[in-house]
């Protein structure tokens, strides 16, 4: 760990550690002490500062001179600070019902956790959304799940209790959606477009089947059944010329809905 000057107006100096890599700003608040991480713009590191109250606004230390942000303990307002609001991503899969027996956790995408778990009959999510799938190396059926607690795998519509593969979801930032559907391959015929969920493409639209799409906003997923049942098919941003493009072998797709946290 290394360590450098902090000034402050009255000239009493404090350390200044480096340490892990960080993104974000962050400053916790504990009786006389304030403790403030800091991401240094040269060296792309977390920067902790132990600070008695008081207005800092000067550095020293062996690195070129930057210019960091005013920072006021005095006031209660600009102690705040910003954070990540993403939730770091985790599923733990159980190889009995109700969470019971071996597990198994991720926290990002895996291609292959068969050789730990020979079957799957409860999952629990606490962070994240995320696709697993059926077959190793992200195939075969796949299902999405948002975050809580599936006791057995009729929660999470499982044909069976079998799974070996999952992938991270990365939703959109600015929580917007919108996709256009195609009643021919391509982008051609009727083209819809829509922003909400819908449980019946026959219904709201009156087409029996959807031959293409462009996801504009947002990750979605299709269903083969109306009211979000049967085989599922997970569309990120892109275009979708047939449905082969979001692994269906057939274009019956009769209802579908946003993928929200």
């Amino acid at each position: 760990m290394q360590q450098a000057l902090v000034s402050n107006k009255a000239g009493t100096e404090a350390l200044l550690y480096f340490i892990i890599p960080g993104v974000f700003l962050e400053s916790i608040g504990s009786l006389q002490t304030r403790l403030t991480q800091y991401v240094h713009p040269i060296l792309m590191t977390k920067q902790m500062f132990g600070l008695n109250p008081a207005q800092y606004k000067t550095f020293r230390w062996p690195w070129p001179t930057v210019a960091v942000p005013e920072f006021c303990p005095c006031q209660e307002k600009s102690t705040r600070a910003t954070s990540m609001s993403k939730s770091v991503a985790k599923i733990t899969f159980y190889d009995d019902k109700n969470f019971q027996g071996h597990h198994y956790e991720c926290d990002s995408d895996c291609p292959d956790f068969h050789t730990y778990l020979s079957c799957c009959n409860s999952i629990r999510v606490t962070g994240g959304a995320w696709v697993v799938y059926e077959r190793p190396n992200f195939s075969g059926n796949m299902y999405i799940l948002t975050q809580g607690d599936y006791p057995d795998y009729h929660h999470w519509r499982g044909l069976n209790d079998r799974l070996s593969s999952c992938k991270v979801i990365h939703l959109s930032s600015g929580g917007q959606y919108k996709l256009q559907i195609f009643e021919r391959g391509d982008f051609s015929g009727q083209m819809y477009e829509t922003t909400e969920d819908c449980p019946s493409v026959m219904e709201q639209f009156h087409i029996r089947e959807i031959q293409s799409c462009k996801v504009l906003d947002g990750v979605w997923v299709f269903y083969e059944q109306p009211n979000y049942y049967g085989r599922q098919y997970f569309l990120d941003k892109k275009e979708y010329r047939k449905p082969v493009d979001w692994g269906s072998p057939c274009s019956a797709v009769q209802s579908f809905r946003r993928i929200m946290e």
